[in-house]
This record gives structure tokens, C-alpha cells and sequence, in this order.
């Protein structure tokens, strides 16, 4: 085997009150990864498509090439070279998780062409890196889910505890992304240190109620947990006109809707793909009210991450 093609989905992180502990991967967009091998040793970048010339091309530099590296020094090979094409299929500075897809399509690539020695979940530190290298915060809320699938639960980052929850096979996602962008490391510099005791048991009982909601098949339960009173007051003012496109996304049948990653996308969850579509329609059409293109997705929840083309 000398090439391989790997696909890695995006990501709605945080999923409202969940911050940093909660994410889920969707059917697509997502990026694909090639490698090939090449005699010469060491990892290198030969072309990114889709990025308008802005994400760096020195593999220590790049998430997608960073987390190779690594797996490699993982492994204790030295002589291994490998040239490496990047396809980016999402905006940069999206909420969809574009650096944690790069991250897992290159870990998971080069994982299957040395022949799959580590498992996903063993990989899951190594996609870590590259989101590190990306937004400076090595969070697993956007990499579980793109490389795992399914909905994605942190329980610890020391030591690292990660899994699934069972989901209801009828819950849809609606992802809309106005054309504006913002960086991942602002929108995480400006977040308080500090939170109110009240606020921390609000938020710890939507956190217990929408894990139960989403095993329970609930959907009343995981509309009324998804309500998040940290973080979202604070980022939701970076995005125009966010209480509005909320507001019109559960008035056409969404059973909650909030900002996805670190904005500005949003996302919305729904009973059915047909509410789900509704709700994107009307999400969208508060954003052109004032001018703003954006951009709208809707799918299941992806079971099963990261794939070999």
C-alpha cells in the first residue's frame, strides 16, 4: 500500500451547555487527506486545495502534517517520507471543527498506510495535537467526535476519559454558517475565568438533563436542556443577529439551537429532517434580512467519524 485517501467529518462542539465536554460529528462537510509514500524520509506538503493560500505548508506547522509527526516519534520510525495533499472542504474560523477534520483525516491516513498499530481511541491524543498547533488549546470536543462519530462525551482531560452516548435514531442537525469568520483563539480569550455558583448548578443540570434526554429519546428533555447560561451569553455577541436566528429556529420546530464551536456557525437540533430544514430556512433567512450570506447543512448525526475512501 503506498497512498491512501481519508475523510474526516465536521463537528458541532460544546452542543450548548457542554462546554469543552460535549460534541458531535455530522454527515458532511468534511475534509479528505492523501498521503503518499515517497522514498525520501520526512513528512511534506505538497499542495492544499480549498484554503485561498492562508494555512501554512511547513509540516510542523500545519495540523494536518503535526499529528504524523508525532504518531511517527509515537512509533520510533525515523526513515519513513511521505508526501501529503490536504483538500479543505469548510471555511477556516467556521465552528464546524476545520482544524480538529485536518487533524483526524491525516492521523487516521497515516495510521491505515503503516498498516493501523494504534486504535481510534489510541489516536485520539495524537488528533489533540493538531488542534493545539491550530487554536492553542489541545480540546478533544471537535476530534472525538470527527475520529470516533456519535455523540461525544469528556468526562476528563486528566487523564483523558472519552466516549459515546446511544442518541435517538430521529434526531437531526441543522448547521448554518453566515460568511463571517472568527478566530477560535479569541473567542476563547474572551470567556470569563470565573463563574457564579448559580450558574454552575444551571448548567450542571442541562449538562445531566441532555445526557438523558439524548438516551432516553427525550426530545422534550434535550430541547429543554439545551440552554446554555456560561458561555453563549458571552460569544453570542461576536455573531449578528444570533438571538434572532435562535429564536426563529425553535419557532419553526427546532427543539433547541446555539452557537456551534467558538461560532460563528450555528446549529440547531431537530426531531426529523423535515423540521430540521424548516428551521435552517428560517436561520438562514434572518441572516440575509440583514445582508448576511450563510450557508446550511442539514444531516443525521454521523455514527461513524472518520473514514478510508
Amino acid at each position: 500500500m503506498n497512498s491512501i485517501r481519508a475523510f474526516a467529518p465536521a463537528t458541532v462542539a460544546n452542543v450548548a451547555c457542554g462546554f469543552d465536554i460535549f460534541g458531535f460529528a455530522i454527515e458532511a462537510p468534511g475534509d479528505v487527506v492523501e498521503i503518499r509514500k515517497r522514498d525520501e524520509p520526512g513528512v511534506v506538503i505538497t499542495e492544499i486545495t480549498g484554503d485561498e493560500g492562508r494555512l501554512p505548508r511547513n509540516a510542523e506547522k500545519n495540523a494536518v502534517t503535526v499529528v504524523m509527526l508525532h504518531l511517527l516519534k509515537h512509533l520510533g520510525i525515523k526513515d519513513f517520507g511521505c508526501e501529503v495533499v490536504l483538500h479543505k472542504n469548510m471555511p477556516l474560523g467556521s465552528g464546524m471543527g476545520s482544524s480538529a477534520a485536518s487533524a483526524v483525516a491525516g492521523v487516521v491516513a497515516m495510521n491505515e498506510l503503516l498498516g493501523n498499530p494504534l486504535t481510534r481511541q489510541e489516536l485520539l491524543p495524537f488528533a489533540m495535537e493538531g488542534e493545539k498547533i491550530a487554536s492553542g488549546s489541545a480540546h478533544a470536543d471537535n476530534v472525538g467526535p470527527s475520529l470516533l462519530g456519535g455523540f461525544v462525551v469528556i468526562r476528563s482531560y486528566n487523564p483523558l476519559d472519552i466516549f459515546t452516548i446511544p442518541i435517538p435514531d430521529d434526531l437531526y442537525c441543522t448547521l448554518v454558517h453566515p460568511d463571517i469568520e472568527i478566530n477560535t483563539k479569541d473567542a476563547r480569550f474572551i470567556l470569563r475565568n470565573e463563574v457564579s455558583l448559580k450558574n454552575t448548578i444551571a448548567q450542571m443540570g442541562n449538562v445531566a438533563g441532555l445526557v438523558a434526554g439524548l438516551m432516553k429519546s427525550d426530545y422534550e428533555l434535550i430541547g429543554r436542556s439545551m440552554v446554555d447560561v456560561i458561555i453563549e451569553p458571552v460569544r453570542s455577541i461576536l455573531i449578528p443577529e444570533f438571538k434572532e436566528v435562535k429564536k426563529a429556529a425553535i419557532a419553526n420546530g427546532a427543539l433547541g439551537c446555539s452557537i456551534s464551536g467558538s461560532g460563528p456557525s450555528m446549529f440547531a437540533l431537530s426531531k426529523g429532517k423535515a423540521h430540521a430544514e424548516i428551521a435552517g430556512l428560517a436561520m438562514q433567512q434572518k441572516f440575509a434580512d440583514v445582508g448576511i450570506e450563510a450557508s446550511m447543512h442539514v444531516s443525521a448525526i454521523n455514527k461513524n467519524g472518520a473514514t478510508i475512501l
